[in-house]
């Protein structure tokens, strides 16, 4: 069959190093090519699948060397190639596709869900739900689970351990938010920041003085509107003063005034505008990722009332065993092709990865090709796209941590040690995430 790539080749790589960056977005499918074939990835003999199973789940450290000579009778391949197949899910309805979880009405619909109509057996999932969330979040305050998600069908949260990301407290990220969201947890008392609002009006302050510095650099008068014949633009302040002169005429009953309601939405028209948007995404920090913990638990809107997801608890997604966790693995099929090059055809080979692809998972699958492929492979990534945002960098870097910090806190978190030192560094692709990743002579390119 004639092999069409589906991401072209960029011709000037954005970087080109031995390592990517640190990728928080969630992945939902992969599509590994290479000139040597994927043979060594197919048809696991029971042996090596169970002792891939062992391998994730006693967190068994496999070093693989440069370059595997014989791929497909490399046992210690095979094994790890399963090992960084699994992942970790609750509630468990194999019937049911639980990721993604944001606009999946349409592939849902139709599927049984008997908890829809019984109040009491959607109250038995919520609170398995909620033993198997705390259970979670527990083993990440300990530092024996570094990170996982809350897929809920309106927004994702992320929550990170102290050390990763880099940040020396826990840390959750919420996106997308709605200011009904943002109001709720405030009135739970939960303090929390939007970076890229915050950002963004940083940088337009800066940019408006250096625009008045200009000005009075050419002589200009700051406030030249007035002699402009324009009027400066009204305060939020002085809504009130402003109709006094209605007062003066004595028609101020006759004119209907603005109510507090309408003024406050005026005010607050900015904060609505941004609402399921990427620039919505919430940061807490600390001890406050605990009262986030309790407020997603108690909090009623987190379900679905209606539709197809109704009465469905949100999807956790975890590198590691937890309470009540399922042990998952992701799809892997290879496929052998001919793709056109110039005027003749050459065999291509792809290896697909399906599923729900967390950060940890896309590294360990890039170390073993590195090995197997010998050093030269590329791959096309499929994100699922509100998690893009995850990327961004919140800032919350602490002087004092550095490497040897982190590993000394997260020895057994249950990542290779090459990956948590990826995940442990700052964020660098801001809002968005790798769309295509390549690697040539043991050195990356990837393109955003």
């Amino acid at each position: 069959k004639d092999f069409h790539l589906p991401v072209a080749v960029p011709e000037v790589p954005s970087s080109t190093i031995h390592e990517f960056p640190a990728d928080w977005s969630i992945k939902t499918r992969l599509l590994f090519m290479s000139s040597q074939p994927f043979t060594w990835a197919e048809h696991l003999k029971a042996q090596e699948e169970a002792q891939g199973f062992a391998q994730h789940c006693r967190a068994i450290e496999t070093n693989l060397p440069q370059s595997v000579q014989e791929p497909k009778l490399s046992t210690e391949l095979r094994c790890a190639f399963q090992q960084s197949l699994v992942y970790w899910l609750h509630p468990s309805l194999p019937w049911l596709q639980l990721f993604p979880r944001i606009g999946a009405d349409k592939k849902l619909a139709g599927k049984a869900s008997p908890w829809s109509q019984d109040e009491a057996l959607q109250q038995v999932l919520m609170s398995d739900w909620s033993v198997s969330f705390t259970s979670l979040y527990n083993l990440l305050k300990a530092k024996l689970c570094p990170y996982f998600y809350v897929c809920t069908y309106q927004f994702t949260v992320l929550f990170r351990a102290a050390g990763l990301a880099g940040s020396d407290v826990v840390t959750a990220v919420i996106s997308p938010t709605t200011r009904g969201l943002r109001e709720a947890m405030r009135n739970e008392g939960i303090e929390f920041s939007l970076p890229l609002v915050e950002e963004s009006r940083t940088r337009k302050q800066k940019n408006s003085e250096v625009n008045l510095e200009t000005e009075a650099a050419n002589g200009l008068e700051v406030d030249n509107t007035k002699e402009d014949g324009q009027e400066p633009a009204p305060s939020d302040d002085d809504d009130d003063e402003s109709f006094s002169w209605l007062e003066e005429m004595g028609v101020q009953d006759k004119v209907k005034k603005p109510d507090a309601i309408s003024i406050k939405l005026r005010k607050e028209k900015h904060e609505v505008q941004m609402d399921h948007k990427p620039e919505s995404l919430a940061l807490v920090k600390g001890t406050n990722t605990f009262t986030l913990l309790n407020f997603l638990i108690n909090c009623k809107s987190l379900v679905a009332v209606a539709g197809a997801q109704a009465g469905l608890p949100p999807t956790l997604l975890s590198p590691v065993a937890f309470r009540g966790g399922t042990m998952q693995t992701l799809k892997a099929r290879s496929i052998n092709a001919k793709a056109r090059v110039h005027l003749a055809y050459e065999d291509i080979f792809s290896l697909e990865i399906v599923g729900p692809v967390m950060p940890h998972s896309l590294h360990s699958l890039t170390m073993l090709l590195r090995s197997a492929q010998r050093g030269a492979f590329s791959a096309v990534l499929y994100t699922h796209e509100p998690t893009s945002v995850f990327n961004t960098n919140l800032h919350c870097a602490s002087p004092a941590l550095n490497q040897e910090t982190i590993c000394k806190d997260l020895p057994a978190c249950g990542l290779h040690p090459k990956t948590l030192d990826q995940l442990s560094q700052c964020p660098t692709l801001e809002k968005s995430s790798i769309r295509f990743l390549e690697m040539k002579d043991y050195a990356y390119t990837w393109k955003s």
